[in-house]
């Protein structure tokens, strides 16, 4: 078992998954850091255009937080937040307000019930189980030599890449919900906003591409050690 953790093949599958989440999270953080220079025509922080966004939509249970870190922007569908990190919430320019918006995008979804969310969150308990038990299960399994269990345990582990796969609607929506409203309410008013916004949120969509290739990965090295193994057996 302790041969597993040097694995060559681990290297040969996960490297480059690896190399593109870093060339994603340096794309968004690049991309981020642009636009975060260029002042927003309307003058609107983050918070102050969610808060505009939110009487647009109707979403008037909808609250608004600060919350710390950089780039933690997050909708919360249980508690109906929208949480801003600092530099979105108190930002007045084109990558503050693009954030804002995306997360403004998920309480929208919420509201309409859109399906892909409802069912992304119906997956969290399953992931959160599946991501600790599944390799457990693999490694139990192979260590045994139970095929049966190993496999069980692959089943259980690539709960992570269906969320993955299922994140990918999810964002792209709230993302073209964005750009579409910051248009229509006049937050953005000008073509370089607009390519601002799509450069932002683009960049951060790349990201999830990344998270769905690195899961996919795992599972395809999990399932050589199990069924490679068997046939060179």
């Amino acid at each position: 078992m302790f041969g597993f953790w040097f694995d060559p093949y681990y290297l040969l599958f996960m490297a480059p998954a690896f190399l593109l989440m870093l060339a994603a999270q340096w794309y968004v953080s690049s991309a981020f850091r642009k636009w975060s220079q260029r002042p927003l025509h309307a003058g609107l922080s983050g918070a102050e255009a969610a808060e505009r966004l939110i009487r647009y939509g109707g979403l008037y249970g909808v609250r608004i937080e600060q919350v710390g870190g950089m780039l933690t922007d997050h909708y919360d569908p249980r508690a109906k937040v929208l949480r801003l990190s600092p530099k979105v919430y108190q930002g007045r320019s084109v990558a503050s307000v693009a954030v804002a918006a995306h997360e403004l995008g998920h309480a929208l979804q919420d509201k309409e019930g859109y399906l892909p969310l409802k069912l992304r969150s119906a997956m969290v308990p399953a992931v959160n189980i599946g991501s600790y038990l599944g390799w457990i299960l693999i490694f139990l399994g192979l260590l045994l030599n139970f095929l049966q269990l190993a496999v069980v345990g692959l089943i259980v582990f690539s709960a992570g890449a269906a969320f993955a796969l299922v994140t990918l609607p999810v964002e792209f929506n709230a993302s073209a919900r964005a750009k579409r409203l910051l248009r229509e309410t006049g937050i953005v008013q000008t073509e370089e906003e607009a390519r601002g916004v799509n450069h932002v949120l683009n960049a951060a969509a790349l990201t999830y591409v990344a998270a769905l290739v690195t899961a996919l990965l795992q599972v395809a090295y999990y399932a050589m050690l199990i069924f490679g193994g068997r046939r060179r057996r």
